[in-house]
């Protein structure tokens, strides 16, 4: 099959679909589209896909999975790629996207987002496998940049490099998580700045946005608070270096009620309405 082109989806801004609100997301008003964790709904009961294909009538879907384990030396695994592109026939989503990452090995799940090192030889290997998957899916995809903990000694070129690179030899997308690159900043003592700064727009499909625990050495991504001013600075920054971007709002622990989410959304619209302003000044 030959290969699929990226096209970023234009989306507008959305929240994750979490069950406490599936009530609340089906009537919400003030939302452009929900990003649906692939992995919940790949052998669901027949009637939450029935609630699936019923969002699909009022919102754009976007499937985010955690299981893909494109970074893994671990062969396809061709079942979950049958099951994903299963799902994405029934609710016909506007984009699939996952992480940079493997989560496991040898047959072995970590139930974890585990780095990869950012080598020549990692491009290869993972660019090939991100082909592989988009020609079985029929479409392009999207990767996140993942949140890290540690880095290999063996990298030779930094994580934004690697991204990019990635891009260009697969065509696929970029899910540009901006509280991840915070946190990975912190945490490796980069500046994050340079990183948006090498990101190319017309690559991005969406943005994430989060909160996150600040341990005082170091920060986790834990998606159970809400995002923090230095993060929205960042956010800002974005906007006014790449343009306008598809915008999500991740929350999942501690969940709030809806009337929250649908609030850290409303000023995630007014950030990048106030950054776009001032970025056309």
């Amino acid at each position: 099959m030959a290969q699929s082109r990226f096209v970023p989806p234009v989306l507008g801004y959305g929240l994750g679909l979490r069950q406490p609100h599936y009530e609340q997301a089906m009537g919400a008003q003030d939302v452009d589209w929900f990003e649906v964790v692939s992995e919940n709904f790949m052998e669901a009961h027949p009637g939450h896909l029935e609630y699936l294909s019923d969002m699909r009538k009022k919102f754009a879907l976007v499937l985010h999975g955690v299981g893909l384990n494109i970074g893994s030396t671990d062969s396809i695994d061709r079942d979950y790629i049958a099951k994903l592109k299963a799902l994405a026939a029934a609710t016909r989503p506007a984009l699939i996207s996952d992480h940079l990452c493997f989560t496991g090995v040898h047959g072995k799940n970590s139930h974890d987002l585990l780095p990869v090192p950012y080598t020549q030889e990692a491009l290869v290997h993972i660019s090939d496998r991100v082909k592989r998957v988009q020609d079985a899916l029929g479409m392009a995809i999207a990767l996140e940049n993942p949140s890290t903990y540690g880095e290999f000694r063996e990298s030779t070129m930094s994580e934004w490099e690697f991204l990019v690179r990635l891009t260009e030899q697969t065509d696929c997308g970029l899910l540009l998580d901006v509280n991840n690159v915070y946190v990975s900043a912190f945490n490796h003592r980069y500046d994050a700045k340079s990183y948006i700064d090498a990101m190319p727009a017309g690559r991005i499909a969406y943005v994430h946005l989060a909160g996150h625990r600040n341990l005082g050495t170091h920060i986790v991504d834990t998606h159970d608070d809400h995002v923090i001013p230095a993060v929205w600075e960042l956010y800002a920054y974005t906007l006014r270096r790449l343009g306008a971007l598809s915008t999500l709002v991740e929350w999942d622990g501690n969940l709030p009620g809806f009337d929250v989410l649908l609030a850290e959304l409303a000023k995630a619209k007014q950030v990048a309405q106030g950054a776009l302003r001032k970025a056309a000044s």
